[in-house]
C-alpha cells in the first residue's frame, strides 16, 4: 500500500465519536438536546480529531429503551429536531471533514410502531408476518439478554392468542428477516439514510438480526448480510457496516464475509475489550497480549473497531466466571455497579480511582492497538457515571460543558433534564470541557495529541500486530507494521517503574526509534536491542525510522 491508499477506504484510519443528541446540547432551554446545538459543536469534535461521527438513535420513539424502540424508521424525532436540522449536522460535520454514521436498529421495533399495531389487530394483516409468531412458545422460553428485567424470549398477545418473538425487551417484538418484504423495507431504510448524506450505519445486535426461528424459511442469513454490503455500495462507494457482533473471534470471521464475500465492513473487538479490563484488574498484560495474539486476520478491506467504553453495560461475559469475579471485584466492588450479571455500569475514570496515569495509559493503549478507535461522548474529559442513574443509563448524562449549572449542557431548570449528571468529584464543576480546553496538560488535550499521533501513523489502523518478548512482565509491548512503516508501543501496567530491553531483529542498519510524543531518538545496538525506561502506568510510541523512508518522527 502507499500512504495515498488511506483514503479510499477510509475508515481504517478514522477516529470515531459516539454520542446521543439527546444528551450532547440543548439548543432551546427544554432540558433535551438538539440537533441544532449539536451543530454549534462540530468544531470542537473536528478539533479533537474526529473523522467520523456515530449518531446513537434519534427516530422517532416509544422512549422506553433510550431510543433504541424505534416507531418511525424513516423519522427524525421531534423533541430533537426536524430533518432539515439533521443534514445541517451532516452538511457541517463534512466541511469539516467529519462523515456521520447512524444506528440501524432492525432487529426489532416498538411495540407502537404502526407495522407492530397493524400486526397484532388480526392474524389475518398484511403485516402480520412482519413479526415472528406463535400458537405455543418453544421450550426455552428464557431471556438472557435482559435477565432480572425480562423473563421470557415469547410473549403472549391476548388479543390474537398467539405469542411473539422478542430478543430484547417485550416491547420490542423482533422483526421477521425471513420475510422478503421486511427485507426490503430494511434496504430501503438504508438508501434513504444514504440520500440524505451519512456516510453508514452501525448495526445493532448483528447477531440477533440473523437468528431465524425454527420453522422459518430462510436459506442463508449470511446472503443476507452481504446483499445488505452489496446494496449499499451500489449507493453510495463510501459507506460501512459497523457491526455489534459480541461472539468469539472464530464467530465474528463469519460476520466479516468468511472468504464467501463481504459483509460487515467494521466491527467492535469486545474479546479484546474484555480482556484489557483483566489485565488492568491484574496489572497484568498477558490476558490482553493473548487476546491480540488470537485475533484472526482479516481481509485489507476490513478492520476492528477498538474500544474501552461504549454506551451499554461494559459487557465481561466472554470472560470466565473466575475472570469476570476479579474484574468486578477491582472496578464494581458494590452490587449496584453490576447489572445483568455480567456488565459494570461505570466509566473509566472511576474504575480507575481517579488516577491521571492509569486513564491515559489506557487511552494510549486504545490509540496505538491495531484497528480503529471508538470514543464514547465525555471521554475525552474524564467524565464518570451518574451512580444515581440505574442501570446502563448511569453512563448516558449530559455532556459537560463548563461548570454552571447543569454543565453548560441546558438552561432549563435541573428537573426537566433527560438525565442528571454526577454530583461529587466528577460533577461539571470539576470536570468539564471548557476548562480543559485552556488547560495544556489535561486529558482533553492529551486526547487530541493521541488523534493527532495515530492519524499520522496510517500503520496502526493497516498493519499486523506483533506482541514483542522482552523481560519486563508488567509491559505490554505491541509492534504494527505494514507497506508504508512500523511503529511500537509499550505500557506499563504496573505502578512501579520498569526497564524494558527490546530486540527488533532485521531492522537495516542505522535505523532509529524516533518518539512520536517528543524530541528523543534511540540508536539500536549492534544486535537491534534497545533499552527504554517506562515510569509508573507509562508509555510510549516509537516510529521504526530507517534510513531514507521520510517518515515524520
Amino acid at each position: 500500500m502507499k500512504i495515498t491508499d488511506t483514503s479510499d477506504l477510509w475508515w481504517k484510519t478514522s477516529v470515531v465519536y459516539c454520542l446521543d443528541v439527546e444528551t450532547y446540547l440543548d439548543s432551546n432551554g427544554d432540558g433535551i438536546g438538539d440537533f441544532t446545538g449539536l451543530g454549534r459543536r462540530i468544531g470542537y469534535l473536528a478539533d479533537l480529531g474526529v473523522t467520523c461521527l456515530w449518531l446513537m438513535p434519534f427516530y422517532p420513539t416509544a422512549d422506553r429503551d433510550d431510543g433504541y424502540d424505534v416507531t418511525d424508521f424513516y423519522g427524525v424525532d421531534p423533541r430533537l429536531g426536524t430533518h432539515g436540522d439533521l443534514v445541517e449536522v451532516v452538511r457541517t460535520a463534512r466541511d469539516h471533514g467529519i462523515r456521520v454514521i447512524v444506528d440501524l436498529v432492525v432487529n426489532h421495533t416498538s411495540d407502537k410502531h404502526p407495522w407492530f399495531v397493524a400486526a397484532r389487530r388480526s392474524k389475518t394483516s398484511p403485516f402480520r408476518d412482519f413479526y415472528v409468531w406463535r400458537d405455543e412458545p418453544p421450550a426455552n422460553n428464557v431471556n438472557a439478554v435482559f435477565p432480572g428485567e425480562e423473563s421470557t424470549l415469547w410473549e403472549l398477545d391476548e388479543k390474537s392468542g398467539q405469542y411473539y418473538l422478542h430478543s430484547f425487551y417485550k416491547h420490542q417484538p423482533d422483526l421477521n428477516i425471513a420475510n422478503p418484504t421486511v427485507r426490503d423495507e430494511i434496504a430501503k431504510t438504508i438508501g434513504f439514510w444514504l440520500q440524505v448524506g451519512v456516510s453508514g450505519f452501525r448495526v445493532d445486535a448483528v447477531p440477533f438480526l440473523l437468528e431465524v426461528p425454527e420453522g422459518e424459511a430462510f436459506a442463508d442469513p449470511h446472503e443476507y448480510l452481504r446483499d445488505l454490503r452489496r446494496f449499499l455500495r451500489r449507493r453510495s462507494k463510501e459507506a460501512v457496516l459497523l457491526g455489534e457482533v459480541n461472539l468469539p473471534y472464530k464467530e465474528q470471521l463469519d460476520y466479516f464475509g468468511a472468504g464467501k464475500g463481504e459483509e460487515l465492513t467494521l466491527q467492535f473487538d469486545f474479546i479484546g475489550m474484555q480482556a484489557l479490563y483483566l489485565s488492568l484488574a491484574r496489572s497484568d498484560p498477558r490476558p490482553l497480549a493473548k487476546a491480540l495474539r488470537a485475533r484472526p486476520p482479516i481481509e485489507p478491506e476490513a478492520q476492528w473497531a477498538n474500544f474501552v467504553r461504549n454506551h451499554d453495560e461494559l459487557t465481561l461475559d466472554k470472560l470466565t466466571e473466575k475472570e469476570r469475579d476479579e474484574v468486578f471485584e477491582a472496578f464494581a466492588p458494590d452490587e449496584r455497579q453490576r447489572v445483568y450479571g455480567r456488565g459494570i455500569t461505570r466509566r473509566l475514570p472511576p474504575m480507575l480511582g481517579g488516577d491521571p496515569r492509569r486513564i491515559r495509559m489506557v487511552y494510549s493503549l486504545l490509540f496505538s492497538l491495531p484497528g480503529t478507535p471508538v470514543l464514547f461522548y465525555g471521554e475525552e474529559i474524564g467524565m464518570g457515571e451518574n451512580p444515581e442513574i440505574p442501570g446502563r443509563l448511569a453512563v448516558r448524562t449530559p455532556m459537560q460543558w463548563n461548570d454552571t449549572r447543569n454543565g453548560g449542557f441546558s438552561t432549563a431548570p435541573p428537573s426537566r433534564l433527560t438525565a442528571m449528571p454526577p454530583e461529587g468529584g466528577y460533577a461539571p464543576a470539576h470536570v468539564n470541557a471548557s476548562a480543559q480546553l485552556n488547560d495544556e496538560g489535561s486529558l482533553l488535550q492529551f486526547i487530541r495529541r493521541l488523534a493527532a499521533r495515530y492519524r499520522i501513523s496510517p500503520e496502526i489502523g493497516w498493519g499486523e500486530v506483533e506482541i514483542l518478548e522482552h523481560d519486563a512482565p508488567a509491559v505490554l509491548a505491541h509492534s504494527v507494521s505494514a507497506d508504508v512503516g512500523r511503529m511500537i508501543a509499550l505500557h506499563n501496567f504496573a505502578e512501579e517503574p520498569t526497564r524494558v530491553q527490546l530486540t527488533l531483529g532485521d531492522e537495516p542498519e542505522g535505523t532509529q526509534l524516533s518518539d512520536l510524543f517528543g524530541p528523543d531518538r534511540r540508536d539500536l545496538d549492534d544486535g537491534g536491542r534497545v533499552d527504554i525506561e517506562l515510569p509508573a502506568y507509562g508509555w510510549t510510541w516509537l516510529r521504526v525510522e530507517r534510513p531514507g523512508d521520510g517518515r515524520l518522527g
